[in-house]
């Protein structure tokens, strides 16, 4: 049985003429004479009684027309929830994001609210490198990514510059270099042990921070490791000045910590910063993603960063 079989069915029900029931359905009669044949065979049944100058429906046919509306009305149904899906996909932006963008994912979304209200966006936090596979693979339609990224990452992507984050260090609020305002040089820190998370989970932001110590002239003295940035704040707050230690966050994440127990400072060393980029496939970016960028606003050019 065949919708379509169905449907000349019941036009033909209700016109109870097969000459109108063609014209209303845009086909010969033939053709809706054969379909309802066809279908009649498969019942094995006759639906209308053709003996009459009239066109009738047979006692089956009256019971069957309920029933062929029923169908009719699914498949409306069926049409209008895929109709539906398809639409929120088409708007909605699947943008992978990192813990710390802070004010600037802020301003990104207010500013594509006003530029493409009918767009919605879903953010989804994983690792980077997790991210941009997920953007290579079309899981993700873009994600921001902090620092450069591996050669092997780059296959079918395009990075876009968006904007600089400089990191600061977060010390103990009784540390003595909390007492000073202003900023602070990384070789202060030497003898401060260092809480970093595994290079693995933020290999841009460990390898900055190491090579910038060893920059400054020093290894910096490794410190505990904790299961979270809430974790290490506390732990970092719980310290005093003589048992202290350190750690780094983003500027635009840092105004989102409210603890009064630690201090941010920023950092008097230069290049203590990472590029925010946002990752895009190379062909057949959603068109989204264009208002994305233009969301994120000017940048270096667009290319490879």
């Amino acid at each position: 049985m065949e919708l379509r079989q169905v449907r000349y069915f019941v036009m033909v029900a209700q016109e109870l003429h097969f000459g109108r029931a063609a014209e209303k359905l845009h086909i010969v009669q033939s053709a809706v004479s054969q379909q309802i044949r066809r279908l009649e065979r498969e019942l094995q049944t006759e639906l209308f009684d053709r003996s009459a100058r009239q066109v009738r429906l047979t006692a089956v046919g009256e019971r069957f027309l309920p029933e062929a509306r029923a169908l009719l009305a699914a498949e409306q149904r069926a049409r209008a929830v895929v109709a539906e899906l398809t639409a929120g996909c088409a708007a909605t932006l699947r943008v992978g994001t990192s813990t710390g963008l802070g004010a600037h994912l802020d301003r990104v979304l207010e500013t594509l609210a006003g530029l493409a209200p009918e767009i919605r966006v879903e953010l989804v936090a994983a690792p980077a490198r997790e991210r941009l596979a997920r953007v290579a693979s079309g899981g993700l339609d873009a994600a921001f990514l902090r620092g450069e990224p591996h050669d092997a990452e780059r296959d079918g992507l395009r990075f876009v510059p968006l904007w600089q984050d400089p990191l600061v260090a977060v010390v103990p609020a009784r540390h003595p270099l909390a007492a000073s305002p202003g900023t602070v040089a990384l070789a202060a820190l030497a003898s401060v042990p260092l809480v970093l998370t595994a290079r693995r989970n933020n290999r841009a932001l460990v390898d900055l921070v190491v090579d910038a110590c060893h920059g400054a002239g020093f290894t910096p003295v490794p410190g505990p490791a904790y299961g979270s940035l809430d974790d290490t704040l506390t732990a970092i707050g719980a310290t005093g000045a003589s048992d202290g230690m350190w750690t780094v966050v983003y500027a635009s994440h840092a105004a989102r910590l409210s603890t009064p127990r630690v201090a941010f400072l920023p950092f008097r060393t230069p290049g203590m910063e990472l590029t925010t980029s946002l990752a895009v496939r190379r062909t057949g970016p959603p068109a989204g993603v264009e208002q994305l960028l233009r969301a994120c606003g000017p940048a270096g050019p667009h290319g490879d960063g």
